[in-house]
């Protein structure tokens, strides 16, 4: 009898019902030769300090560092799971041939391996590797099972992350809360949290610093078109007004006039960090939240393997591309031109290479039905993204013209679709994009070209750095810290990066639980005890993104055969020996803990609310504003009449969304607006017209 072990009872279904093992017993499937039993996740974790040791139950300094002789595993303690292993267990006992059918990645097979020694499992051991649940997938990835023992160095990163998280982990949270935690609180240390922890607080402390100051630029307009004038930022209003005075003295004159054709690449297929990303930019949608909706759709078997690191595909897809393509129904608008030639095989699409265990993330062409609304936002970014990789480049014209008035320079760019290409998947969510392009249009210019001109003073004001958001926390941790736009070099960061796609989103979260982090509406803000933490931890072995980054490429080295696991550990427990003298006999400090229920009377003190007594009447702008019982008007509405209702189309408005109204001319979208053409919830924005009266945009 063959045995084969999924990570989930629903995976374990689909194979059997692939193989004919259609017989349901008490866990596992049977029929055809096969039995197919299953995991729930982890059955399996690494023992804990006092199953080494009795009295490392108790949290002393004196006991630290805790290194045990051989890392051991056991079962997780739970009725379900000591079931289910027992099952496990008398299968692989009688097999004749077991098969790993666990997820096809590192933790897949530390899962699955963990079980099969516990187990004790002498029988021959094959590797069920596949990209997609498809039955067509499964039934080939049956067709050429692999030896388990090419999957050793897989074994041998996942172990070794293991037994680096635990040993950072133990000994760290142990150090620093027995050092610094006062009995109040639990100082929780890891590998990859301390580092992306310390990210966010060192962008904190950045923006806290930040002097924000006033500047002032020369511009002016030739043919209704603006110029910036190439000089550093002018600190003082005197000085610009002198400028100013000068341009108005002297005449334009264009010295050079540039068109070139450009090309806008296609955008690289999705790996998970990506699709996080574009998931928290495009719906507000956490990474954790992003990871189980696509983890459910490959579970549907509407999208391939889901925890990669990689935007490339191997060169044996390129012939199922069109197949894929034909089942994506919904999209026949953007497949049809595609499939009326032959399919490019593009360098940046295909790369053997650039594909280790898995290639990027891609629709299986079967057609989504019965999935949730975001589901399918997540599959609509895939298929679109897929489909964008196939698509002619985008052509654009860039053009750059120089003048000079008198001495001083000026500068003006602009660009022009010419024509869209891949952009043409995006239309109906790029409308400011095409708005911005189309106003940016220059007229012809010739060189040599004289008149006169509208100079102006723009004033402005220097930013701190942004905060963070999870797109750009997440863009970071692949980075070790720095900010890559260029899609080359981010595959080149990707070695060095923390953690690993499949665990940042819960490394974020876990941030969260431990109160070290909080959201400010998409931003993402240290907290005073997050802060002190970081303060408090002099070694740059546990902060520094950089360090563990180089650390995170080690770990893929073992996956390569590239290094061992061995050399790794008496690095590690070097590390941990030093971590544990230095903080002991010399770290100083102390950490500031926040009473939840503190924090909670202060956020409820200190609720901002807005005086619209201190806002000018936009209308007749002589008076200000008064907030009545059901609306926001002018103090001399009898005359002016100038008036805001809380209330509009059914959906109330946020006193920020009012003063938005007021201030900036029009809100931000707005979401489950009644339509009251058929009573519909709609989205869009309140806009004020010329004459001040309040109209509605819906958001196409």
């Amino acid at each position: 009898m063959k045995v084969c072990i999924a990570e989930k009872p629903s995976v374990a279904k689909d194979i059997a019902e692939v193989l004919g093992a259609s017989q349901r017993k008490d866990g596992y499937f049977e029929g055809n030769g096969y039995q197919v039993t299953w995991t729930y996740g982890h059955l399996c974790t690494l023992k804990e300090p006092h199953d080494y040791n009795e009295n490392w139950k108790y949290w002393k300094l004196e006991d630290l560092p805790i290194v045990p002789e051989n890392f051991g595993v056991k079962l997780i303690q739970n009725q379900g799971v000591e079931k289910q292993f027992r099952t496990i267990e008398r299968l692989v006992k009688e097999a004749n041939e077991v098969i790993n059918c666990g997820d096809a990645g590192q933790e897949g097979e530390l899962i699955q391996r963990w079980v099969l020694h516990k187990a004790k499992c002498k029988s021959p051991i094959k590797r069920l590797w596949i990209s997609s649940l498809t039955e067509q997938a499964i039934k080939e990835g049956f067709e050429k099972l692999h030896d388990s023992a090419n999957y050793d160095n897989l074994y041998a990163a996942g172990s070794a992350r293991a037994i680096g998280d635990w040993m950072l982990g133990i000994n760290g949270t142990r150090l620093y809360t027995k050092k610094f935690g006062k009995g109040k609180s639990t100082l929780s240390i890891g590998r990859v949290q301390t580092p992306t922890l310390a990210m966010i607080v060192q962008r904190q402390k950045e923006i806290n610093l930040f002097n924000i100051e006033e500047y002032w630029e020369l511009r002016t307009k030739f043919k209704k078109q603006e110029f910036s004038c190439q000089i550093e930022r002018l600190k003082s209003e005197e000085k610009a007004k002198k400028g100013l005075e000068y341009l108005s003295s002297k005449e334009f004159e264009v010295t050079s006039f540039e068109q070139k054709e450009g090309k806008e690449g296609n955008p690289r297929l999705y790996d998970l960090t990506s699709l996080q990303i574009d998931g928290n930019k495009k719906f507000g949608l956490s990474a954790d939240e992003t990871l189980k909706l696509i983890q459910s759709l490959y579970e549907k078997k509407l999208v391939t393997y889901p925890r990669v690191d990689t935007t490339y595909l191997t060169d044996d897809l390129h012939p199922k591309v069109p197949n894929i393509l034909k089942g994506l129904k919904y999209y026949s608008r953007f497949t049809e031109q595609l499939l009326s030639k032959p399919i490019v095989k593009s360098k940046t699409v295909f790369n053997n290479k650039k594909v280790t265990d898995h290639h990027a993330i891609i629709p299986t062409g079967v057609s989504p039905s019965g999935i949730s609304p975001d589901e399918n936002k997540i599959y609509d970014l895939v298929a679109r993204r897929f489909i964008a990789a196939f698509y002619p480049v985008c052509t654009v014209s860039n053009t750059t013209v120089l003048a000079k008035v008198g001495e001083l320079e000026f500068k003006a760019t602009g660009k022009q679709i010419l024509k869209p290409g891949w952009r043409q998947l995006y239309e109906d969510e790029s409308a400011a994009i095409k708005k911005e392009d189309t106003e940016s249009v220059m007229p012809h210019f010739d060189e040599g070209e004289k008149g006169a001109h509208q100079p102006f003073i723009h004033k402005g004001k220097t930013a701190p750095p942004k905060h963070f958001t999870e797109a750009t926390l997440l863009r970071s941790m692949e980075s070790a810290g720095k900010n890559v736009d260029d899609e080359e070099m981010r595959e080149l960061l990707k070695e060095n990066g923390i953690g690993r796609p499949s665990t940042r989103a819960n490394i974020i979260e876990t941030l969260f639980r431990r109160k070290y982090i909080e959201k400010n509406r998409k931003n993402i803000v240290a907290t005073a005890t997050g802060i002190s933490l970081i303060d408090i931890i002099q070694n740059d072995l546990l902060k520094s993104a950089e360090l563990t980054g180089s650390w995170e490429r080690k770990l893929r080295m073992i996956e390569k055969g590239e290094y061992k696991l061995d050399v790794f550990k008496k690095e590690l427990y070097s590390m941990v020996r030093s971590l544990t003298d230095d903080v002991i006999f010399n770290a100083t400090g102390s950490v500031s803990f926040i009473d939840p229920s503190e924090q909670k009377k202060k956020k409820k003190r200190v609720k901002n609310t807005i005086d619209f007594s201190e806002i000018q009447c936009p209308k007749c702008s002589s008076s200000k504003l008064l907030k009545g019982n059901t609306a926001v008007g002018c103090l001399e509405f009898n005359s002016c009449g100038f008036k805001i209702p809380f209330v509009l189309m059914g959906k109330k408005l946020s006193e920020n969304q009012i003063k938005d109204l007021i201030i900036k001319k029009k809100t931000t979208t707005i979401k489950g607006i009644n339509n009251p053409a058929d009573n519909q919830k709609i989205d869009g924005q309140f806009s004020m017209d010329k004459e001040f009266n309040v109209q509605f945009n819906k958001k196409e």
